[in-house]
Order: C-alpha cells, then sequence, then structure tokens
C-alpha cells in the first residue's frame, strides 16, 4: 500500500496570517484521516507571522507543509505546490476561504469515480466571521452563483478558490501559465486548457467553502482594471472568438466604455451612484473600470 497521501490542498498566500489561522483548522475538520491528504502553504515570503504559525501547527500535523519563495504571483506559488505535491488529487484554495467539513471527501468522490475530471465546488461570499457561520448552519439563505441541479460548467467558471483536478492532467496541460503575475484570470486560462485537452469541468454544490475577503469599493475597481490587462493577456494567447465573447472584449463593450469616457459628468454620477449602491450601478462602474484595463493593455502592452 502507498504511504502517500491522496489529496494534496495548495494554498498560496501573502500576508494573510489573520484568516489563515481560521482557514487551516477548518480543513483539518474535513474528517479525513491526516495520513489521507496534507496541506502545502505556498507562501510568497510573508511577513506577518505566517512562517511561525505554520512551524506550531506542523509540530503537531505533519501533514501540512510550508512552501516560502520568491513568487511572482499566485499562478507561480500554486506551481510550486503542485510540484511538491505527493497527492494524486489537488484540490486549490485560498488563504482567506474556510473549508466545509466534508469538502475534501466532496472532491475526492468525483475523482475516485472518473478519470479526466475536474471539479468546481460551491464558494460563497461572506463579509465576516458572522456571515460565515449563518450561511453555514442555514443553507436557505445562500445565493450562489450556480444553480444547485447545474452538473457542468465552462472553462469561464473554474475558479481555483474551490477547484480540484488530478495532478496527472495539470502536468499533461503544463500547469498556471506564470506570466500572469498581476489579478485575475490565471485560473481561467488553465481552465481553457484542461477543457481543450477533453477534461469535463464538474460542478459540485456539496462542495461548500466561503471566501472571507471583503474588498472595499476603491480597491475592487482597482482589481477589474488588472483583470482587464489580464483578459487581454489571456486573448493574445488564445487568439480565438469565444474566448474575446466570454471575457467581455467585445466592440460593444468598447464602444460604451468610449462614450462614458468621453463624458466626465456621466462618469462621475455613475461612480458616486456605484459607491452608494451595491448591486446593478456597481457593476456597471466595475465593468468600466474593467474594460479600461483591457484597453490600457491593447494600447501600451505589446501584442
Amino acid at each position: 500500500m502507498s504511504n502517500r497521501p491522496e489529496l494534496t490542498v495548495v494554498i498560496p498566500t501573502y500576508n494573510r496570517y489573520e484568516t489563515l489561522r481560521h482557514v487551516v483548522p477548518s480543513l483539518f475538520a474535513a474528517g479525513l484521516a491526516p495520513e489521507r491528504y496534507e496541506i502545502i502553504v505556498a507562501d510568497s515570503n510573508s511577513s506577518d507571522g505566517t512562517a511561525d504559525y505554520l512551524a506550531r501547527i506542523a509540530a503537531s500535523h505533519p501533514n501540512v507543509r510550508h512552501l516560502p519563495g520568491a513568487y511572482t504571483g499566485r499562478a507561480m506559488a500554486r506551481n510550486a505546490g503542485i510540484a511538491a505535491a505527493q497527492g494524486a488529487v489537488i484540490l486549490f484554495t485560498d488563504a482567506d476561504i474556510i473549508a466545509s467539513p466534508d469538502l475534501l471527501e466532496r472532491h475526492l468522490e468525483h475523482h475516485r469515480n472518473a478519470r479526466s475530471v475536474a471539479v468546481v465546488g460551491m464558494e460563497l461570499q461572506v463579509g465576516s466571521l458572522d456571515e460565515y457561520r449563518q450561511l453555514r448552519d442555514r443553507p436557505e439563505i445562500r445565493r450562489p452563483l450556480h444553480p444547485n441541479n447545474r452538473r457542468r460548467l465552462s472553462w469561464l467558471y473554474f475558479l481555483t478558490g474551490n477547484a480540484s483536478v488530478r495532478k496527472d492532467d495539470l502536468e499533461r496541460v503544463g500547469r498556471f501559465d506564470e506570466s500572469f503575475t498581476g489579478y485575475g484570470h490565471e485560473d481561467l486560462e488553465l481552465g481553457y486548457r484542461l477543457q481543450r485537452a477533453g477534461i469535463t469541468i464538474r460542478y459540485e454544490p456539496r462542495a461548500v467553502n466561503y471566501h472571507w475577503h471583503p474588498v472595499p469599493y476603491a480597491e475592487q475597481k482597482e482589481k477589474m482594471k488588472l483583470a482587464g490587462r489580464s483578459t487581454v493577456r489571456f486573448y493574445r494567447k488564445h487568439p480565438v472568438l469565444s474566448v474575446k465573447a466570454r471575457l467581455g472584449m467585445t466592440p460593444l463593450s468598447l464602444v460604451l466604455h468610449g462614450v462614458v469616457r468621453r463624458s466626465p459628468k456621466l462618469l462621475e454620477r455613475l461612480e458616486r451612484s456605484g459607491e452608494a449602491h451595491p448591486g446593478f450601478a456597481r457593476s456597471l462602474v466595475y465593468q468600466y473600470h474593467y474594460v479600461s484595463g483591457i484597453k490600457d493593455a491593447l494600447e501600451h502592452e505589446p501584442a
């Protein structure tokens, strides 16, 4: 019998100790015997006590490994975790995502029963530990991205806060593209390559986790610009119409963006409305900044 674990959880992190100290114990509560899984924290040389915390945890949980390095982004950190992984299946999550008790088993059961599949679970956004506990205990008030009866997803929803893939499939398609050093799309681009390689992306609504990372309005606008830049990188690597359309890099979006940019008063009203009213108005503002990032990359980054 092999001494290798069935599953490796890979967590990239940088200065997320305050949430990581809740995330790691939630994985211990998964109900799997410790020898069946391992946790690798690929740490971009955090300076907030992460290393000391993981050393204390590893003293009593030898299936936890700290993997520090000068990683240039989440893609590089995750690739380091993949390279070090001993498990046949790799589950990606993040340092601010709290696992449900059966998360690991829900992922594993798919990989035991089928080859050439990737699995994406239900990721719920929470703004606090209190909201996490509320959604954990009251499933009826959850508002997931996908309906529970959905069975398959496209690459557009391969989000690595809650996704698992066999290690040999990751190696076959080439792991994450480390040229994605900014925010966004390194996971979608990997999902695109996995799907093109014949790997089915399944949705498992019973594999639930809770993303505890409220992002202030101004910060989210900047992240949307970075995501727009990543969209251009994605499209230049895979220059097909379906990529352009699914990522919102369309002639209509570019034209509408130009109309708003040439109307400073309209943009100012839109920005104020987005700040005051979460919902549709804020979504419009985020879309404006996303397309701003696309245009900046098209105009200033070499093809």
